[in-house]
């Protein structure tokens, strides 16, 4: 289930930061950022990767990136983070925060975002429902 919350601006450190949804999966919080490194990985369009400097031992932070090709050029674009927090019984709350940009693709780019974590939360072993 998925569940929706406004969250204030001084929760994240980017002020572009306005929704957040939550859910919880089953699995330790290593094993499930790995599934979504993975899955970014095999969409080709988007990447997700550990930033070890944003963590801590008891949360891992993710940062979720569009990732466009030209030739040569590689440009990442910010689409938002996921923080995956550790609890009990191998059970990790997901949190996604979506950043909008000020991008000419800002609509393209947040639909991005939007459906990779939609197809992304259907995938991960669901737990219970978030609180």
């Amino acid at each position: 289930m998925r569940k929706t919350v406004s969250i204030p601006q001084s929760a994240f450190l980017s002020p572009h930061y306005t929704s957040m949804i939550e859910f919880i999966v089953l699995g330790a919080p290593k094993v499930i950022a790995r599934a979504i490194e993975e899955y970014a990985r095999s969409q080709g369009h988007v990447s997700a990767i550990v930033v070890p400097w944003e963590s801590t031992p008891e949360l891992l932070s993710l940062s979720v990136t569009s990732v466009r090709t030209d030739g040569w050029a590689i440009e990442h674009i910010n689409l938002g983070t996921i923080q995956l927090t550790g609890g009990e019984a191998e059970r990790t709350l997901v949190a996604v925060a979506a950043e909008i940009a000020a991008h000419p693709d800002q609509q393209k780019l947040t639909a991005v975002f939007d459906r990779f974590v939609a197809q992304l939360q259907c995938r991960l072993p669901a737990g219970a429902a978030a609180s």
